[in-house]
């Protein structure tokens, strides 16, 4: 059988395959997984497919021995020790530092190419005279000498840390969370503006409020400088004529002007007013939903009330340095007293704000000062469309593509009657019947981040080069916070589903169960106990039982057996890794000293690391690449 009739015949089975709570209170009584006919063992399976980025083994033994109850509670809580992970996460040094000193450590060209000339070290009129390649080398000089960094390098220390997170962090259902909200509250690396930004948005906005109060985590997310540059908020500005002496000087202003003169200051004073970005999204995709009841009208004076929320300076050089020493200069105290408020990063410049009384959704704002704002996201963290549009959003993340509107009508109910509170919200969905149900067993499909975490969970393997299973999320059709629209991916399986996607799956699992990934260590024997099983087919079932653990695998056996003792399946592993990712992180490298990339080294240590076992390998990666696999 050829290739492509192998291929074609893996992909037929694929399409066919696709086509008010008290949580103390809940553990006493217990989830109702046995009135929809589930053992103990699969209700914890399916806990483990959706509150997690995948079983690791024996991980279902793990939680009947803490308690199915008790454990959804301790992730709820997401206090568990993670000293294994905080190891793994030291190398990244990146990670820790303020927004501040990201910038002052990781400039753009833009801003090195400023510096350089400002420090003299390359003139403003013989840099226009450099060639690129003479360019380039210069500003490496420069960064060299001064100790700066390249932006690259902090995006791929981002990205490793998410992934070595989703692997290998004991408080999994927050790292679930932390993926759900982002996505939700979506800012994107290729807005350059904001990109640096993004590392803290995620460590210091989203991450601490998962489970917390909607409405926190919303107002957070309004005073972060990712989302105030993201969606433009940073430079919306209203005219407050109240301010200072401002409206006098206008008036000595306009009596000065010409008709001319004023009708260019009048337009100027458009251009560089009001910006509605924020507000729209906000409505439309943070809160209310996109039916959610509001106007046009709605979002303009949403945007006013907004006005004045920017980004307090952190630049040490240009017109950020210059502001920055002005607000130093009048002091925190007299800030204060004149309206400003300075908190973080985050700056509320009344100067730059609308003063005048606005009406969103039928309510009247009338302070003009940074608690309207304030009062304003708590509208609509608290109005009922908000209820209904997360909740549905929620059940379509951890429980179906479609969830029954008898379990969202649960889940608003507790939204509402607990104050928007996250973690009740889950428990209100492990505690419903439709959670259980038939129709939400391994209903949903995994992202590509899902899919390739859960297999390396799956292997229990050594994740030493993250940023390898980076380039094969990538290739399969997820770039990790690259997505541009503030939309976020969407969480639907036909979004996933699609012919060149799923070969790129299939590759996937035949890659790295045949040790194609540099970096990713495992053994698959261990996983059985350090037991050969005697034949491929024997090795299918025990490696799917291991793989899909309290799944009926019958009918994966019986699709997966012919191609198991393929006679060109070598072949096909060959053809799956062909294009191999190409190893671009130095940091990874430096975590193996057997790897080098490029040369011999290179082929050496795939080859150190096939084992004896191809044959095994061979059907673990069929298994890997399986719809059943795919499935959560």
């Amino acid at each position: 059988m050829s290739f492509k009739i192998f291929r074609a015949l893996s992909l037929a089975f694929v399409f066919t395959a696709f086509s008010g709570f008290d949580l103390n209170h809940v553990t006493k009584k217990g989830f109702p997984y046995r009135k929809a006919g589930l053992t103990d063992r699969q209700a914890a399976a399916h806990l483990l497919s959706r509150f997690t980025f995948g079983a690791r083994p024996d991980e279902v033994d793990q939680v009947l021995k803490v308690g199915i109850e008790k454990w959804f509670r301790l992730q709820l809580e997401g206090r568990r020790s993670d000293e294994a992970l905080n190891d793994r996460l030291k190398s990244y040094d990146a990670l820790t530092l303020s927004n501040t000193e990201v910038l002052a450590q990781f400039p753009d060209g833009g801003e090195v190419r400023k510096m350089v000339i400002a420090d003299g070290f390359v003139s403003k009129d013989s840099i226009a005279l450099l060639d690129k390649g003479e360019l380039k080398e210069k500003l490496k000089a420069y960064r060299e000498k001064k100790g700066l960094r390249e932006e690259r390098e902090l995006f791929r220390q981002f990205i490793n840390q998410k992934i070595v997170r989703a692997t290998y962090g004991q408080n999994q259902l927050h790292e679930v969370l932390t993926d759900f909200w982002f996505n939700h509250f979506n800012v994107s690396i290729t807005k350059n503006q904001c990109a640096r930004f993004i590392p803290a948005y995620e460590r210091d906005v989203i991450r601490p409020n998962v489970a917390g109060k909607f409405q926190d985590l919303l107002i957070a997310t309004a005073k972060s400088p990712a989302m105030l540059v993201y969606l433009d908020n940073f430079s919306s500005m209203g005219i407050n004529d109240n301010f200072g002496n401002r409206k006098n000087n206008r008036r000595q202003l306009k009596a000065n002007l010409t008709a001319d003169q004023e009708k260019k200051l009048e337009r100027r004073k458009k251009s560089q007013g009001l910006n509605e970005n924020y507000a729209r999204e906000l409505m439309e995709l943070h809160t209310l939903g996109v039916d959610g009841g509001y106007t046009q009208k709605d979002v303009t004076e949403a945007a006013r009330v907004l006005t004045g929320w920017t980004i307090y300076p952190m630049k040490e050089y240009g017109a950020s340095a210059n502001i920055r020493k002005v607000l130093d200069k009048i002091g925190e105290e007299n800030l204060k007293s004149k309206g400003f408020v300075h908190d973080g990063d985050f700056l509320f410049a009344i100067n730059r704000h609308d003063p005048n009384e606005k009406t969103v959704l039928g309510k009247k704002f009338k302070s003009g000062g940074y608690q309207d704002g304030v009062q304003l996201l708590t509208l609509l963290a608290r109005h009922p469309s908000t209820a209904k549009f997360i909740c549905k959003k929620l059940a379509v993340r951890f429980v179906s593509d479609n969830p029954p509107q008898t379990l969202i009508d649960k889940m608003v109910e507790v939204f509402n009657n607990k104050n928007g509170r996250i973690s009740e919200v889950l428990t209100a969905i492990v505690s419903s019947s439709e959670f259980w149900s038939a129709e939400a067993m391994r209903a949903k499909t995994k992202s590509p981040f899902e899919y390739a975490i859960s297999s390396v969970r799956a292997l229990n393997a050594d994740v030493k080069m993250p940023y390898q299973l980076n380039e094969w999320v990538t290739r399969m059709g997820l770039k990790l916070y690259f997505y541009q629209a503030p939309t976020g991916f969407p969480d639907r399986g036909q979004y996933w589903i699609n012919t060149g996607s799923l070969l790129n799956r299939m590759n996937f699992g035949l890659a790295i169960a045949s040790k194609k990934i540099p970096g990713i260590a495992f053994d698959l024997l261990a996983l059985n106990n350090h037991h050969e099983p005697e034949s491929a087919k024997v090795a299918l079932s025990i490696y799917a039982q291991l793989m899909l653990p309290e799944r009926n695998i019958d009918p994966t056996i019986q699709r997966l057996t012919p191609l198991i003792n393929h006679p060109t399946i070598q072949k096909n592993i060959e053809e799956a890794t062909r294009k191999e990712p190409v190893v671009s992180n130095n940091d990874d490298l430096m975590m193996n000293e057997n790897y080098t990339a490029g040369g011999p080294e290179k082929k050496e240590h795939i080859k150190k690391s096939f084992g004896d076992n191809s044959l095994l390998a061979q059907v673990v990666g069929i298994i890997i690449g399986s719809p059943e696999f795919q499935r959560r």
